[in-house]
């Protein structure tokens, strides 16, 4: 069931929605935290705490949260229960931890799309999600693939290319809804590779992917979930829809190399806390994470999801959001691209 949306924030220039709020508190945050620790003892939790995840279970995020959570938790001494509450783009579960104490008890673990792409797409939203959540660590950056059912004649990304311009219009991509960061890497490609496409959004992946299988869509963009397809040949994957190869698949070319300049689809996984969470509980789960990302087991589960393992400050992630805004909110606006 989707939330009313309240109007609260408007847009108010392009800036404000490239996550210049959460850049300038991640910066006051780092700059202040030295002094904050110095007159704060270092923070101890009392009690569980809550990592709300704004997708379903069994999702990358989710996936990333559960598996950070065992080595967190066996750190701080407390608990950590993975919540998951999705639904509207990710907006329900991230209103949720808005709203809640800013006291390091309530977390939420969300992927960039609702830092990078939601103030884009959202007329009104119930809460800023980059001014009322603020950065804790990025965990890993969610590389997208460009994957094709295998009947399509062409075997790599330029003989892929040169056939959708041969055939405008006669083929179509899949997303997980309109909104989606699927979705804009689908209008991104189309814009750069000077293709003509019909996108058809669904409600998820999962049957986006399945129609994908059963040849009924001729291609999409996956942050994931066709890695076993592509491996055991029910999918061909074309190519990495970011700047940087994929460490699963270190032989598939990025669209930057197939001619695409500096096209980069992918979104930074983060963790995040309620405005106004005390610097020094942001540095003491900052801390834990980024020793956590260092294990192996959790640098294992994230590169099975064909993701890039992430560390780093609160200001790193705001910075991060901030230039996957730019890049995001430039084909939204220009497409006037609306949540289903």
């Amino acid at each position: 069931m989707k939330p009313t949306i309240t109007p609260t924030h408007r847009r108010r220039g392009l800036m404000r929605h490239l996550g210049l709020a959460s850049l300038a508190f991640g910066a006051a945050l780092c700059a202040g935290s030295a002094l904050a620790q110095a007159a704060s003892p270092r923070w101890q939790p009392t009690k569980p705490i809550r990592m709300v995840v704004n997708l379903p279970p069994g999702t990358a995020m989710d996936s990333i949260a559960r598996v950070l959570a065992v080595p967190v938790q066996e750190a701080l001494g407390q608990q950590i229960v993975v919540d998951n509450r999705a639904g509207a783009g990710g907006l329900i579960g991230g209103d949720l931890v808005a709203k809640s104490p800013p006291d390091g008890y309530t977390l939420l673990a969300t992927p960039g799309s609702l830092m990078a792409i939601v103030p884009f797409v959202y007329e009104k939203t119930a809460f800023d999600p980059n001014k009322d959540l603020m950065p804790i660590a990025g965990t890993a950056r969610a590389l997208l693939f460009l994957v094709a059912k295998p009947s399509l004649p062409a075997n790599n990304i330029q003989e892929f290319i040169r056939h959708l311009k041969a055939n405008p219009g006669k083929y179509s991509y899949g997303s997980a809804g309109n909104g989606s960061s699927p979705h804009l890497a689908g209008e991104m490609f189309k814009r750069d590779a000077g293709v003509n496409t019909t996108h058809v959004p669904y409600k998820g992946t999962a049957p986006a992917l399945q129609d994908l299988l059963a040849g009924q869509l001729d291609y999409t963009f996956d942050a994931g979930a066709s890695i076993d397809h592509v491996r055991s040949g029910r999918l061909k994957l074309l190519a990495i829809a970011n700047t940087s190869k994929s460490s699963i698949f270190p032989d598939v070319p990025t669209l930057q190399e197939a001619g695409l300049k500096d096209f980069d689809a992918s979104t930074v996984y983060g963790i995040y806390a309620p405005a106004g969470t005390p610097a020094n509980v942001v540095a003491r789960l900052n801390e834990e994470i980024n020793k956590a990302l260092q294990l192996k087991p959790v640098r294992d589960r994230i590169a099975a999801l064909g993701a890039e393992v992430v560390t780093g400050t609160p200001v790193d992630l705001a910075r991060s959001n901030q230039d996957d805004g730019k890049r995001f909110g430039a084909i939204a606006r220009a497409l006037h691209i609306r949540p289903d």
